[in-house]
């Protein structure tokens, strides 16, 4: 019988510790389960995570392929890598920039920070992104704005402390199960209730105490109303306020009035009083990628951090927190190079590029001083050469026949486990270990640290990757990497070098301290330290600092006197805002009369390359009942076709009446849902617009191609 071997789903960013056990013959893991010595999850276990990690339902990658007369052939490594590597170094010899790469939230740290290495330190390329900007850039943007740092203040231990649960564009029944099993247990308490907002009554609305249903789109008009009601009604923390923030006066002198700002969000005072009751208690204030994915996601993001702000919300039991939706998205964002440079050094800051370019040993002015445009603005330069690592571009991009036509028109290196629509159009095809068969560590939402541990064996066709990163990045550029085939651990130890001294320190975490204690938060600058409730120093009489300890007295609901807060802003005080409401890049018209939405569906992953077996199947829309009454005589066999100004889908009908009417609701999941979305970007955070655009219904016979779609 095969070892049990503790590791971490990567699944979600919930980052429940797991067992696993490898088959006893051939490849593959046999039992998953629950690990009740990981401090995260204790043994809890969402049933998608053990089913994903234990037998996957997708396309496996088993040998590279190299495209020839058109076709994708089975090759061998040296020739796919040799063609890789001669396809990228072409590209990199015109212009650096012509190389764009394309990473993920499902990578461990250790291949995160490689690719990073290889595509800042290697190509010196502006194009590159892991990813978070499709998901949560609009919240890292916020939180730099706010705090002067990214990742939520709170952690897991806060969720038992709260009296209001609010979640806001979210949906964590569906999205983060684990998760959302603790909210709904401390939910069960006496005088605790959730609050969900959300135009569609979801999977998490209907286990809610009270659903909020604001006009899609319009969540900074009801943030505003709320802040508003709360000012009306004197509930602002004033000792918080006036200690540890800056820009409250700024922001009341732009502040709407509250029935205003409601009529605007299509919401009643009533629930605008009910949502400012719950933040006028201990309040976590959750928010996803229905806050995310606009253009104006910061802004909406920062209303409701403000909301936090003016109530005082920002000690143990309370706080702004940003639900992760990959794996190791906060990984990516610590260590990737993608936003910042290891451990938020800022790529603005001539003195971080310095210390980056020292300890990689590259010249300095080889190092971008911006972190780029974003996916979207990637592909709109129309890159020479892209190098995609466990990521489906062609599926998860919005208006994604444009996406597709740039990468058809570029030399695309594809790496990932699984078939997907970006392994189809590539030139050369990377097969790469997945988790259950790969080594190194991830960080899950909450900015815990926990091993990934390989329980199998993988075919010889199959390499890690962070081998493969190494190679590509060797043979590119040499003394990147000491190896072709480096020690997870020595990558580990060399990103964590790199954030001593920085607000994101892990450089107390080592492998063998993992070993011991499964899991470990940062901030941790020394060996026996680790991060708690970030920027709450606690009080004079008696409160350690939060950032050292889990168990920081919560005190009452207004600040004390003798309590404090540090920011690692330029004040150190916390920061308001003063964004308002503004017009929908695609509001419905006469021709486009409904809002299409996406979202995530309970069995889905990502673009559902783990999840929907070999076909995609049918497109299934949730669509309200009287909506598709008024269609009835273009209903073909429970099928409509969906037409945006981008392209069309013929989609299968599943009558929702949680759905609001004049609204479409499809999956992120299905590779075609994209071909209908928007690639209009938040300015500052560059986030694409994914949750609204216009489109109408029509009989499937009058589908429309994306040419002729306006």
């Amino acid at each position: 019988m095969s070892d049990r071997v503790p590791t971490t789903c990567m699944r979600c960013a919930v980052g429940c510790g797991h067992v696993h056990q490898a088959a006893d013959i051939g490849y593959g893991i046999d039992t998953v389960r629950g690990d009740a010595a990981h401090p995260v999850n204790q043994g809890l276990a969402c049933a998608r995570g053990i089913q994903e990690s234990r037998d996957p339902d997708g396309q496996w990658l088993t040998r590279p392929l190299v495209r020839s007369d058109g076709e994708l052939r089975q090759t061998t490594w040296d020739v796919a890598l040799a063609r890789a590597v001669e396809g990228l170094r072409e590209a990199h010899e015109r212009d650096p920039d012509s190389v764009a790469v394309l990473g993920s939230g499902q990578q461990t740290n250790e291949a995160a920070y490689a690719l990073g290495k290889v595509a800042r330190g290697g190509f010196g390329t502006r194009n590159y992104d892991a990813n978070t900007t499709l998901c949560m850039a609009s919240a890292v943007t916020a939180y730099y704005q706010a705090f002067g740092s990214d990742a939520p203040p709170c952690t897991y231990a806060d969720i038992e402390d709260a009296d209001r649960h609010v979640v806001w564009g979210a949906n964590p029944a569906v999205a983060h199960p684990v998760m959302f099993r603790w909210i709904r247990q401390a939910a069960d308490e006496e005088g605790v209730e959730i609050l969900v907002v959300d135009p569609v009554r979801s999977e998490t609305a209907e286990n809610s105490e009270h659903h909020v249903a604001p006009d899609p789109g319009k969540d900074l008009a009801l943030a505003r109303a709320v802040l508003a009601r709360i000012v009306e009604t004197d509930r602002v923390d004033e000792a918080f306020v006036e200690a540890a923030t800056d820009g409250f006066d700024a922001l009341l002198d732009v502040l709407p009035d509250a029935e205003r700002a409601a009529e605007t969000a299509g919401v009643s005072m009533a629930k605008v009083d009910l949502l400012a009751d719950a933040l006028d208690r201990q309040a976590l204030v959750y928010w996803g990628m229905g806050i995310n994915q606009h253009v104006q996601g910061t802004e909406t993001a920062r209303a409701l951090v403000d909301l936090t702000l003016a109530t005082g919300n920002l000690r143990p039991g309370g706080g702004p927190f940003s639900l992760t939706g990959q794996a190791n998205s906060m990984g990516t964002r610590v260590c990737s190079s993608k936003g910042s440079w290891p451990g938020q050094r800022t790529f603005e800051n001539p003195d971080h590029r310095r210390t980056v370019a020292d300890r990689w040993d590259v010249p300095v002015d080889r190092l971008p001083d911006d972190a780029g445009p974003g996916p979207v603005g990637i592909l709109e330069a129309g890159p020479d050469a892209v190098w995609t690592v466990a990521t489906n571009p062609v599926a998860g991009m919005p208006e994604a026949d444009t996406a597709r036509e740039a990468l058809e028109d570029a030399f695309v290196v594809a790496q990932d486990a699984f078939h997907t629509e970006t392994i189809a159009i590539a030139d050369v095809v990377l097969p790469a270990a997945t988790w259950g068969e790969s080594e190194g560590t991830t960080t899950n939402m909450e900015r815990t640290v926990s091993r990934v541990r390989a329980a199998t064996e993988v075919p010889s066709g199959v390499r890690p990757d962070l081998d493969i990163i190494a190679t590509i990045g060797s043979r590119l550029f040499r003394g990147l990497f000491e190896s072709t085939s480096p020690d997870p651990e020595s990558i580990f130890e060399e990103f964590t070098a790199l954030t001593e001294g920085t607000v994101a320190d892990c450089s107390g975490i080592t492998y063998d301290r993992l070993e011991d204690a499964h899991a470990i938060r940062w901030p941790a600058p020394g060996v026996e330290s680790a991060g708690g409730y970030r920027y709450y120093e606690g009080s004079e009489s008696g409160d350690a600092e939060a950032d050292d300890t889990d168990d920081a007295d919560t005190g009452d609901t207004d600040a004390g006197e003798d309590e404090s807060w540090s920011f690692p802003t330029a004040s150190g005080n916390a920061q308001f805002s003063t964004g308002r409401q503004g017009a929908l890049p695609e509001p419905t018209d006469d021709d486009y009369p409904l809002t299409l939405t996406t979202a995530r569906e309970a069995d889905g992953y990502n673009t559902g390359v783990r999840s929907r077996g070999g076909t995609a199947g049918d497109l299934v829309a949730r669509i309200h009942p009287d909506t598709i009454d008024e269609h009835a005589d273009s209903v073909t066999e429970d099928r409509l076709t969906v037409v945006s100004r981008r392209g069309s889908e013929t989609v299968r009908l599943d009558p929702d009446e949680g759905v609001p009417r004049g609204m479409v609701w499809l999956p992120i999941h299905h590779p075609a849902t994209n071909r209908l979305t928007l690639s209009e970007l938040d300015p500052q955070s560059r986030e694409p617009h994914f949750k609204q655009c216009a489109v109408r219904l029509t009989a499937p016979e009058a589908e429309l191609s994306p040419a002729t779609a306006d």
